[in-house]
């Protein structure tokens, strides 16, 4: 199951060398940070409607995009979909709460 997601990451890692007049992905890592946030966001607020809305197909497709937007956003940080799956397997089998409990806490923002 994670080969479509590894096969996506490098491919998108790819795109940041693309001419961002024949690639969406390159034309939103040229757009910068805030449009990738902007798109997240976005599509985010579409998987919550369609998951309210109730129709499976729909929300599939949203979350889809979600998961898309989200790998596109990993990538211009330069992180990988494999550290994402290697959290979750190292919080597999562990308790949520205990899993939040055992988190550094940050402190608060002035």
């Amino acid at each position: 199951m994670s080969d479509i997601l590894q096969q996506l990451g490098q491919t998108l890692e790819e795109r940041k060398q693309a001419d961002s007049g024949s690639s969406y992905v390159a034309k939103l890592y040229a757009s910068g940070l805030d449009s990738i946030l902007k798109k997240v966001g976005e599509e985010a607020t579409e998987t919550i409607i369609a998951a309210k809305n109730g129709e499976p197909q729909q929300l599939i497709h949203e979350t889809a995009d979600l998961w898309f937007h989200t790998l596109v956003m990993l990538a211009q940080h330069n992180l990988r979909p494999e550290q994402v799956l290697a959290e979750l397997e190292r919080r597999f089998g562990q308790s949520g709460l205990a899993e939040k409990a055992a988190r550094t806490t940050r402190p608060p923002s002035a």
